[in-house]
């Protein structure tokens, strides 16, 4: 068997890569406002923090995709003005995407060597056994793997997705590899087989960057962390230094106090009951219950099954076991038009594609799911609808030049305002709320949690996903945590904080499950 050294000379001291001072702009929004990133060799260094924090932002700076707007790159001591994909991988710098990126329809070998196949010596031909043999053998050092070469890539399980990926990051002898939550579709089992192979990587001198949401795998093993918050490095820390708790703190400390406005509401009688619900490879015996005037946060990871939790809620996708009783009364949904038939309303996280519809004007969005109330006889009553629209623009504060014009033209926040307006428009009674304020400014954003309340106030029971932590403490009654597809505990808003859930939700709490 042909050997593969990936074997680096390792200075303690070097640092491989410095990026220091970056801004980066997209039109008015700043993503990066003088972030800095310094990793040494041979080195796993984390790197966390929040959606929105500049993480995606800053590694598209190191894979070439953006250019920065102002500061310094430095790669092995070198100054470059900006990177591009190109010379990014001829810097030695490779990415292990968490979406995979690969094309189902190619097969293993295909997939290895695309864009570099060997050829026959003085031929224009593939050298296939040449390619089979260099997949083999890494595949079978490192893995302890067989995969026929012509097994296609859509026939392989995640964890083997992974591993192609992996592999053809490792034939080019990389010098930094960046990781992008790569446990997210992983069980425990195959996730330890990936950290046995990051740690064997670092020993032979490779350098790791490990981007990852779960604090628990951040700490157990990087061997530096570097925390973003609101595009900036807050802190840089040794993982002995600090804990998974104190790098929460980090990420979510901010001024909440006077962000959430929520009215005092005592919660009525049940509307929702979920007992014992399950969907395989998704989540499983999940149970809770909603209250009339009660707000309920939900959060959880990716592969946290919360959002396919809530699909189902609306009939999205369909659980092989449990139950669901709204007002009492037992409910299965096969379509989103059962669910809207149950008085439940779904406001998705992307309303763009899902929540509104861009090129009608902002009276047909508001109108569209609720055109009985407004039909005698098979006619629509112009004027009720109106009437309508006209009270609910006034109501959500809608910026727009009038109820005809194009739903296109208004901002973020006033096209989620029109996804929420549509369900107050049927005035359903359990309102799903996934990611309400995403993208949105923070106008805005104060704007639908007083929206929030006034559903809560009114009787309606309120459901919302999030994954700002401090919005959630911020607006809700309780909060379930969602931790790879189990409830892992129930909180008291009023009795936690953001780092407590941050810390359930990653599974770096050691504190007993606690579901009520």
């Amino acid at each position: 068997m042909t050997a593969i050294s990936l074997k680096q000379p390792v200075t303690a001291s070097d640092d491989i890569i410095r990026f220091e001072g970056i801004v980066k702009r997209f039109g008015g929004a700043q993503a990066l406002a003088g972030a800095s990133l310094i990793v040494r060799r041979g080195t796993i260094h984390g790197l966390v923090g929040q959606n929105g924090a500049g993480k995606s932002t800053l590694i598209k700076l190191l894979a070439g995709l953006h250019q920065p707007d102002d500061g310094r790159i430095e790669i092995e001591g070198q100054i470059f003005d900006r990177l591009t994909p190109h010379l990014a991988e001829e810097l030695g710098i490779h990415f292990i995407h968490q979406d995979r990126l690969l094309v189902p329809t190619f097969t293993v070998g295909e997939t290895l060597f695309l864009g570099r196949e060997p050829r026959i010596s003085g031929t224009p031909f593939l050298d296939r056994r040449l390619m089979q043999r260099r997949a083999s053998d890494i595949l079978n050092e490192y893995f302890g793997l067989r995969l026929p070469n012509g097994t296609l890539i859509g026939e392989l399980s995640t964890a083997e997705k992974q591993i192609v990926q992996i592999t053809r990051a490792l034939l080019n002898q990389p010098k930094v590899l960046i990781f992008d939550e790569p446990t997210a579709a992983l069980v425990a089992r195959e996730a330890d087989i990936l950290f046995r192979l990051i740690r064997r990587l670092r020993d032979e001198g490779v350098t790791i960057i490990y981007i990852s949401h779960y604090l628990n795998e951040i700490e157990e093993l990087c061997d530096q962390v570097t925390v973003l918050r609101n595009g900036l490095d807050v802190a840089s820390l040794p993982i002995r230094d600090t804990s998974a708790a104190a790098i929460a703190r980090l990420m979510v400390e901010r001024d909440i106090e006077e962000m959430f406005p929520k009215p005092e509401v005592t919660p009525g009688e049940e509307i929702l009951k979920v007992e014992q619900l399950s969907a395989r490879g998704k989540y499983s015996d999940i149970s809770f219950t909603l209250r009339r005037g009660e707000v309920l946060g939900l959060t959880g990871l990716l592969g946290s099954g919360a959002k396919e939790l809530v699909r189902t809620l609306f009939g999205l996708e369909t659980p092989v076991s449990g139950r669901i009783e709204i007002s009492g009364k037992p409910a299965r949904f096969a379509n989103p038009t059962q669910a809207a038939g149950r008085e439940i309303a779904l406001v998705p996280e992307d309303r763009r594609r899902h929540g509104v519809a861009l090129d009608l004007s902002v009276a047909e969005n508001i109108s569209l799911s609720s055109l009985a109330r407004f039909t005698r006889f098979g006619f629509l009553d112009r004027r009720r609808e109106q009437s309508e629209v006209e009270a609910l623009i006034g109501r959500l504060q809608v910026k727009t030049n009038g109820r005809d014009a194009l739903l296109r033209t208004l901002s973020g926040g006033n096209q989620q305002k029109i996804a929420i307006a549509k369900w107050l428009s049927r005035r359903s009674e359990v309102y799903l709320l996934d990611e309400p304020t995403v993208g949105v400014d923070i106008g805005s954003k104060v704007e639908i949690y007083r929206l929030i309340g006034e559903l809560a106030a009114r009787g309606a029971g309120v459901i919302v996903l999030s994954s700002d932590l401090p919005e959630l403490v911020g607006i809700t009654d309780r909060i379930l945590v969602l931790f790879r597809g189990r409830v892992a505990r129930e909180f008291i808003s009023s009795e936690t904080s953001a780092d407590a859930v941050l810390a359930q939700s990653t599974g770096s709490s050691k504190g007993q499950r606690h579901v009520g």
